[in-house]
């Protein structure tokens, strides 16, 4: 199966750990690009490819229905979902604006010495992956530093949000990584939003956040042309 070929079968393992397995190999391959949206993904073609039976496959695709990364179609099996660019206009960054303006001002007056130490490990890898031209390691950093500070903000409800779109937001920031003119500027934008968190103003805050996301918008509009 396109996109599988260079997965090597699984090991044995509990049915429970076959199909966690199966569903990171999948989502890996769905949001990197390797699967693109529209192909076709059969259990038994699946199976095949990975070495192992259909039963962790199938509630594997199960899980990334739910996550939003496939579809399953009455007598057409199922296929891998892609993020157009009106659902990232039109969803996921206005869900991304209300989400985390609220989140990075609940989070603002939480953090710690330690928490701001974490913040700055994660630019400090988005730097590395930077310099290094790895998209993907920048895309994943960026996903880990937002999902920190929704964490951190102790906002339970917005961090259940924030991961029912976390795989589709990687999955266009894996796209758009690779387009960024200058990979850097995105440490330096994340390096913005601690100032920000740091320096105690809501609305200067508001701002930087508004700023990034939307900054995501236009960079991902930009690669879709």
């Amino acid at each position: 199966m396109s996109g599988l070929s260079a997965v090597p079968p699984l090991p044995s393992a509990a049915l429970a750990s076959r199909r966690e397995t199966v569903a990171d190999v999948l989502r890996e391959a769905i949001t990197s690009g390797r699967l693109q949206a529209g192909q076709k993904l059969t259990e038994s073609g699946v199976a095949e490819q990975l070495g192992t039976s259909r039963a962790p496959v199938r509630e594997a695709l199960r899980q990334l229905e739910q996550e939003g990364l496939v579809v399953s179609y009455p007598y057409r099996g199922t296929e891998v979902l892609g993020v157009s660019q009106e659902e990232i206009e039109n969803v996921l960054v206005p869900v991304r604006l209300s989400l985390e303006r609220f989140a990075f001002r609940k989070a603002m007056p939480r953090l710690t010495d330690a928490d701001y130490a974490h913040l700055q490990s994660l630019v400090h890898n988005m730097e590395e992956a930077a310099d290094a031209s790895d998209a993907a390691l920048l895309a994943d950093e960026d996903i880990r530093f937002h999902e920190a500070v929704v964490t951190l903000s102790g906002q339970q409800h917005c961090l259940q949000i924030w991961r029912s779109i976390q795989h589709r937001v990687r999955a266009y920031f894996r796209r758009d990584a690779s387009h960024y003119p200058d990979p850097t500027v995105v440490a330096g934008q994340h390096r913005e939003l601690i100032d920000a968190l740091r320096a105690g103003d809501e609305h200067a805050l508001d701002r930087a956040v508004t700023a990034h996301i939307q900054t995501h918008s236009r960079t991902t509009e930009d690669s879709s042309e």
